[in-house]
């Protein structure tokens, strides 16, 4: 490239970098309302560490190897850790880093916000997340009704609650049992349940099927349901989350289960998480959530591509 080219494409580059500006001003503010949100609410901000040396072996997640390590997926498990020595109620605003995940709502390195409560259940937070995201619209001079995706979006609380088997049987052309079954389950939700999801008013989706359980507990009264909650918002996945799992046999159990997933996809498999599975018998009733922070500053900045809200994409680097 000679001298001239090299020039142009410096300064074509610093042109899209400049006009980011004022977005990349309103995702720190964004940044600094969520910071508010659980500070004021008693939440204890931590840092857990980016390298681990196991994750979670999950089926559809793949880890990015660095060195003897990995990147983690989550800070999810050396936060229930803390759980489990005592900490009651914590946050973190983190990277998280998922190989071979890119699209216009994905990226291989993303931010993430992580909230754990002890003595709390899914329930519990799904309350949460209507107070988090009403304190924004209201810190950040929002108001409480939104617009993105050409669709207004009215935030105040309550939120719409929607079982899993109810959206099967409301938007689907094929019963939640029979999905799981011929292994369309997720097909299923992406052309035909998601985009009816999250409005006029943003929605949790919940009580996932058992087998669809994750690190979440199984109801007590409906063993064939798992507390697990996903919300979305104008048809957009904001988080996931549910009731922590405590019972270290049943965990291990479904560890190997994804094991033995990903060894017949040919996946690479991980080494076994020990220190947590070790931590486990000792976290309290508890429950915890992951929510996409960059796909929170496309909601609340109405754009349609994560690009847009984060200063380099992997293609500019």
């Amino acid at each position: 490239m000679s001298p001239g080219s090299r020039n142009k494409s410096f300064f074509a580059a610093g042109e899209r970098l400049a006009a980011k500006k004022p977005g990349l001003r309103f995702r720190a503010e964004i940044l600094q309302a969520i910071r508010s949100f659980f500070i004021e609410t008693g939440y204890l901000e931590i840092e857990t560490p980016l390298l681990i040396p196991a994750p979670a072996p999950e089926l559809y997640i793949d880890a990015i190897h660095a060195g003897n390590s990995f990147l983690h997926t989550s800070p999810e498990l050396c936060m229930k850790r803390l759980l489990a020595s005592g900490y009651e109620k914590i946050f973190q605003i983190c990277k998280c880093f998922r190989d071979g995940e890119r699209g216009a709502a994905h990226l291989p390195e993303f931010t993430i916000l992580e909230w754990y409560r002890a003595m709390a259940d899914y329930q519990s937070l799904m309350n949460e997340c209507e107070e988090m995201m009403f304190h924004l619209s209201q810190k950040l001079a929002l108001g409480h009704r939104i617009s993105y995706g050409g669709r207004e979006i009215d935030l105040l609380p309550p939120w719409s609650r929607l079982t899993v088997n109810d959206a099967f049987s409301r938007y689907a052309d094929i019963p939640l049992d029979a999905a799981l079954a011929a292994g369309s389950f997720d097909e299923a939700m992406v052309t035909q349940i998601e985009p009816h999801l999250g409005a006029p008013k943003p929605a949790f989706l919940c009580d996932y099927p058992s087998s669809l359980a994750s690190l979440a507990r199984r109801k007590r009264n409906e063993p064939q349901s798992a507390e697990r909650f996903e919300l979305y918002v104008g048809g957009l996945e904001l988080a996931n989350g549910f009731s922590e799992l405590i019972d270290v046999v049943e965990q291990k159990r479904r560890f190997e289960e994804e094991r033995e997933k990903r060894d017949r996809l040919g996946k690479k498999n991980y080494p076994s998480p020990d220190r947590f599975l070790e931590a486990m018998p000792y976290m309290p009733e508890s429950a915890g959530i992951a929510l996409g922070v960059d796909r929170l500053v496309m909601v609340l900045t109405d754009q349609g591509s994560i690009d847009s809200v984060v200063a380099f994409t992997p293609e500019e680097l």
